[in-house]
């Protein structure tokens, strides 16, 4: 056994962690400046050079680098530094307070991602101390925004910085979870993220009054006809290669679920009647599945109407569509129109709030086969598996310019893991000194090795 756990980091990576969480960054507005200056300090006592570089006021990325030979390729550490808002009046500790107590580090940000954030400035602080001869560049990116989708981080730095930031592969949040399934780990690799297609529709009408409705068109009820017919959508079944690969692991691991997952498989096309089978056992994870295997699209804002008694002449509503890599927002929105062409679409206005590409990354690179070799020498039993996220992470900038990204926070699930994903933007959110641990060290192995 070559790896060990790095015991002797624990008091440190925990400090900085409580530190990093003390330092208020709710996003909106962000203030991750303070946090990115925080960070500059503790490095720079140990020779490196950063730069904290501002998109706007206050909103701060920081960046540093170890210099490698150029015998091999470049790899970048990323990580966010904002978080999203939490109600003190919720949580059992302050949200802010970086407490640590009962073996976890509590508080705003613990999981999403300052843990990520701390073990990265660890593994750069142990490359330098331990004199290792690097043949690539190891970089550091600790940016702002990416919860309100990037522009003044992750994105920023790519349109403007791009030379400071380029790297063949990019480490960041999104994976590393184990899966606990019959008494064994199961870590996922972060491979591939959905799209983002967030728009608006419009829906106009005729005012009138509220006595005599047949006088009238009623937006309200033209906007009724678009809810149903877009939230009730089921688009059609992909199986893109990361859940491919996803399901094939599970189906192997999953005695429970086991049927189910290879009936899938084989069968595709009958995934609703399969997971609504499955949902009845296990609705969560039959729900994660049924959004890893379509476009979705759900209406998350609505708002029509003046008055009691006036027929209202314009509705709108917002709506969250997420889409599959392999698919592209343009092929969304026309879909989307599609399903609504009998609705009367020239009364219709539709408005792009937001929209992102999805993206995914091969899982037959030297670095994926690393993490899971690293992986199962810190415990020979589990099994890995890559994963894609129903969401989105900063990723996609970098799979963007090209670049191998994927998400890997090693993370032991000592709490039940339903708990665990409740945390993540939930309540009492929090992160075990062991996983710091366990985190900080798989990540050293993994940075050590392949850049050697």
């Amino acid at each position: 056994m070559g790896v060990k756990l790095l015991k002797e980091i624990e008091g440190e990576v925990t400090a900085l962690l409580s530190d990093l969480i003390r330092i208020n960054t709710t996003n909106p507005p962000g203030n991750e400046t303070r946090a990115a200056k925080y960070l500059a300090e503790t490095l720079e006592k140990e020779g490196f050079e950063c730069e904290v570089l501002e998109s706007a006021p206050g909103r701060g990325n920081i960046i540093t680098r170890l210099k490698g030979t150029g015998e091999k390729p470049n790899l970048l550490l990323l990580s966010h530094l904002d978080v999203v808002a939490a109600n003190p009046k919720e949580w059992s500790v302050d949200p802010f307070s970086g407490l640590v107590k009962d073996g976890f580090v509590w508080g705003r940000g613990a999981m999403d991602m300052k843990s990520m954030t701390a073990m990265e400035v660890m593994v750069m602080k142990l490359l330098k101390r331990n004199g290792v001869k690097l043949k690539g560049d190891v970089i550091l990116a600790a940016t702002a925004d990416e919860e309100k989708g990037g522009e003044y981080g992750a994105g920023w730095l790519v349109r403007n910085h791009p030379e400071k930031v380029k790297a063949d592969y990019v480490i960041n949040e999104g994976g590393g979870q184990a899966i606990p399934v019959n008494g064994k780990n199961v870590f996922t690799i972060q491979t591939a993220e959905k799209g983002i297609l967030w728009f608006k529709v419009k829906a106009k009408g005729r005012p009138g009054h509220g006595s005599v409705p047949g006088a009238a068109d009623n937006a309200i009820l033209r906007m009724n006809k678009v809810v149903d017919r877009l939230g009730n959508y089921r688009a059609e079944i992909m199986l893109t290669p990361t859940v491919k690969q996803f399901l094939t692991v599970m189906a192997e691991e999953n005695k429970e679920a086991r049927e189910a997952l290879k009936l899938l498989l084989q069968n595709p096309a009958k995934a609703d009647e399969i997971l609504d089978k499955l949902a009845q056992k296990d609705k969560a994870m039959a729900e994660e599945l049924r959004a890893m295997l379509r476009m979705t699209i759900a209406p998350t804002i609505i708002h029509g109407g003046v008055k009691e008694n006036i027929i209202p002449s314009e509705c709108e509503a917002v709506f969250d569509c997420r889409i599959l890599p392999g698919q592209t927002t343009d092929e969304a929105l026309n879909r989307i129109k599609e399903l609504l062409k009998n609705v009367a679409l020239e009364k219709l206005e539709f408005e792009i709030i937001q929209a992102n590409e999805p993206s995914e990354s091969p899982m037959n690179t030297p670095l994926y086969r690393l993490m899971v070799e690293t992986l199962k020498e810190f415990e020979p039993n589990c099994a890995v598996a890559p994963i894609l996220l129903t969401g989105g992470t900063d990723s996609r900038f970098f799979r963007r310019l090209g670049a191998a990204c994927y998400g890997f926070q090693p993370t032991l699930s000592d709490l039940p893991y339903g708990e665990i994903l409740k945390m993540v933007h939930g309540i009492d959110e929090r992160i075990s000194i062991n996983n710091l641990v366990f985190g900080t060290s798989v990540l050293y192995n993994v940075v050590e090795k392949f850049m050697t």
